[in-house]
């Protein structure tokens, strides 16, 4: 399994947590008071409720439901209802590789040892944008059929990240080098997901 893009770092903050879908599996992201970042099944191994409802207290992630704190590393840390119980180390959070780099959050599903995408470096990021259609129709309308990142130098020096969110839906996370550009890459990617929706619909 490779290493797939999920979110631009800026867009999750101190203290956030946020849903996102790889491949049709559900995700929380989210981030500690301290900065650091963690990508899990978005699901609590007490009653199944979605984490991503939940709220970030320093380095714990809490369920919305119960208050069942879970550490960085996915170990259940405390019951709110039962405060002196120590909770065994078979409550755990289903966690996944991650890291942070250029500006992009990275997941993959399966442990790998394989490198991040390489990316150019001081990117600045500009949006991410969902697209009707899978990510193997998304590479080849950039002329980059079985790539997951796509690096462009025209009409913009711009770089996007591809996540396959299921067979139907893509996430683009797109990047620039020039802040200028900022503005100019949010309008021409918003002209690519209506070019490559309706080569879809016809």
């Amino acid at each position: 399994m490779t290493w797939f893009a999920i979110a631009l770092n800026e867009d999750v903050k101190l203290g956030m947590a946020i849903p996102c879908s790889l491949s049709g599996n559900d995700l929380v992201i989210w981030r500690s008071a301290l900065g650091k970042v963690s990508v899990w099944a978005d699901r609590c191994p007490h009653r199944g409720m979605r984490l991503s409802q939940g709220f970030v207290r320093g380095e714990t992630l809490s369920c919305i439901y119960h208050g069942w704190q879970y550490g960085s590393e996915g170990g259940c840390v405390s019951i709110p209802a039962h405060p002196n119980l120590l909770p065994p180390k078979s409550i755990c959070a289903t966690k996944y590789q991650c890291a942070e780099a250029n500006g992009v959050i990275w997941t993959t599903l399966t442990k790998t040892t394989k490198a991040l995408p390489l990316l150019r470096e001081k990117q600045i990021p500009v949006r991410t944008i969902h697209v009707d259609g899978a990510m193997n129709i998304v590479a080849n309308h950039f002329g980059s059929p079985g790539e997951t990142v796509i690096k462009l130098d025209s009409p913009y020096t711009i770089q996007i990240a591809l996540q396959p969110i299921s067979d139907k839906c893509t996430a683009l996370h797109a990047l620039t080098s020039n802040l200028k550009d900022r503005k100019g890459v949010s309008v021409w990617l918003e002209m690519q997901r209506a070019d490559l929706e309706r080569s879809q619909a016809c």
